[in-house]
């Protein structure tokens, strides 16, 4: 475990190596802004492992440590079993995972806790790729979007996490984006609150691996959630709430245009990729709408 004693402000110590305009950052700063000091990390290897460090070097001023790419839930648990065991229903339990170790290789460890009503608040920041070790595709890259594993485009739609966790019947589940930390900064404050499991799934552009000028990173942010790529919605005790709903959507290639993995999309694909952002869209807030009746 590490605990570093710490005199500057914040949690998180300056000087991070993350690449320049990564959104990692903002979430990993912002979500123990809201916890505070009474909080355990625990943090797989990725791109935030360069918050848990190697060794005695970290760069969070909690206690955590970094575990397995696909246990980052079960830690989290075992953690949680042994604080209520001491009796301390009070310290917050982080998992902070990228999609990678989330909604593949994390998946059969997040079901588990969530099934298993385990407290503990599960941080998902989605790069939407396997950013870390190659950009590789992750069943979180988006629909034709080039990774080096898919240098065509990838051919299947994302996987929708949200809603496998919703269909765990766990208490709290919400979306984020980075360019509305006020929202998330809420989502947060009440996940740390929640009697049982709770779930936040958080956008996180990457200029690295989506191949955009990282000043872009905010605006690429709001364009997903305005083009109707990235909805924001909660799901709270058996109800859900849309934070954010478009009567009419901005055109899809405000958003792909500024990002170097859709660079090979011939025009009838861009059409194509409108026409299926479109419909998914009004399909999905219908389907969220319906859950409430």
């Amino acid at each position: 475990m590490y605990n570093i004693q710490h005199n500057s402000k914040g949690l998180v110590s300056h000087g991070v190596s993350a690449c320049a305009g990564c959104g990692l950052e903002l979430i990993i700063r912002n979500t123990l802004d809201v916890l505070g000091e009474d909080t355990i990390a625990i943090i797989p290897p990725g791109c935030a492992a360069l918050f848990s460090g190697f060794g005695k070097e970290a760069a969070l001023k909690i206690p955590g440590f970094q575990g397995n790419l696909e246990n980052s839930a079960a830690c989290a648990a075992g953690v949680r079993a042994a604080l209520n065991a001491k009796g301390n229903k009070e310290t917050t339990v982080l998992a902070f995972a990228g999609d990678g170790g989330t909604v593949d290789i994390g998946l059969q460890s997040l079901s588990g806790v969530l099934e298993r009503k385990d407290r503990i608040l599960y941080i998902c920041y989605d790069n939407e790729a396997y950013m870390n070790t190659g950009i590789q595709g992750s069943s979180s890259t988006p629909y034709y979007a080039i990774t080096t594993t898919t240098p065509a485009g990838k051919p299947t739609e994302r996987k929708n996490l949200l809603q496998i966790a919703i269909a765990h019947d766990i208490p709290y589940a919400a979306t984020a984006s980075i360019h509305n930390l006020s929202d998330f900064r809420r989502k947060v404050q009440k996940a740390k609150y929640i009697d049982g499991p709770s779930l936040i799934h958080i956008q996180t552009p990457c200029p690295t691996g989506w191949r955009y000028n990282p000043a872009k990173t905010i605006e690429l942010a709001r364009l997903a959630v305005q083009t109707g790529s990235w909805i924001l919605y909660e799901y709270d005790n058996g109800k859900v709430k849309i934070n954010t709903k478009f009567k009419k959507l901005k055109p899809i290639g405000d958003y792909v245009n500024l990002q170097g993995r859709f660079k090979h999309l011939t025009d009838e694909q861009k059409k194509e990729l409108q026409e299926n952002t479109i419909n998914n869209y009004k399909n999905y807030i219908k389907k969220l709408e319906n859950m409430n009746i």
